[in-house]
């Protein structure tokens, strides 16, 4: 996002921390993702990165 992000975290911010919680490649899959909706048309705000989900197993 060139000058100021229009989202918290920034895209860059938010590209490492997806790749912290998700691992290389879902984690810049999510950046992705988030970098291209990072337009005049797109959305703004908070937008934190999704906690990573649990595989629950079955009893």
């Amino acid at each position: 996002c060139p000058g100021v992000c229009r989202f918290r975290p920034t895209c860059s911010q938010y590209m490492i921390e997806a790749i912290q919680i998700h691992g290389v490649c879902k984690g810049l899959y999510l950046g992705i993702k988030r970098i291209l909706r990072c337009n005049p048309w797109g959305g703004s705000g908070y937008d934190p990165v999704p906690p990573k989900e649990t595989k629950h197993k079955s009893l």
